[in-house]
């Protein structure tokens, strides 16, 4: 499991409105690190849609973590029939759930995860409803994945971060 050793300091002494310039390159160093330390061919990217980012590894076509600072609630409307096309083989245990909500502003493609369905509309809501309600906070997910080959993430980190505050960081088994 993930382990932050610097990231309650640095939230603590993170300014407001600063968050992401202050905390995201170290989320990166240590979500970089730790993968390409479980998974031989890795190719990360980092990408940027509709004000979300993202680590991709291109290698083996999956995603490593998302974020988002909060904007509010977004009121885009879900566009419906490009989730539809996106795979879905896992069952009908799993949704194609957000890495960032929707709510947030979070688009389809590369933000839609395997994500068990009883997580997706149960506890995984808890922190984006308050990410949502939280201008300025730094929202974010980390996917974890039991072999260097699989889709499907075993595991999943939701993190909420606000500036002067203790992280809130949920850990959620996603099989």
């Amino acid at each position: 499991m993930t382990v932050y050793p610097e990231l309650a300091g640095l939230v603590r002494m993170a300014k407001a409105g600063l968050m992401a310039e202050s905390v995201v390159p170290y989320l990166i160093e240590v979500w970089v690190t730790e993968y390409c330390q479980q998974v031989r061919n890795c190719e990360i990217v980092e990408t940027s849609q509709e004000k979300c980012s993202f680590l991709f590894d291109i290698s083996n076509e999956r995603l490593i973590s998302a974020w988002a600072v909060s904007q509010g609630a977004s009121h885009e409307k879900r566009d419906a029939t490009r989730m539809r096309g996106h795979p879905l083989g896992y069952g009908s245990r799993y949704h194609r759930g957000h890495a960032i909500p929707h709510s947030l502003g979070g688009p389809t493609d590369i933000n839609l995860v395997p994500q068990l369905a009883s997580i997706n509309v149960g506890p995984f809501r808890v922190l984006e409803k308050k990410a949502v309600a939280t201008v300025g906070s730094l929202y974010f997910t980390h996917w974890l994945y039991g072999s260097s080959d699989a889709q499907k993430p075993t595991r999943v980190q939701q993190g909420l971060l606000q500036a002067g505050a203790a992280p809130e960081i949920a850990v959620h088994r996603n099989a």
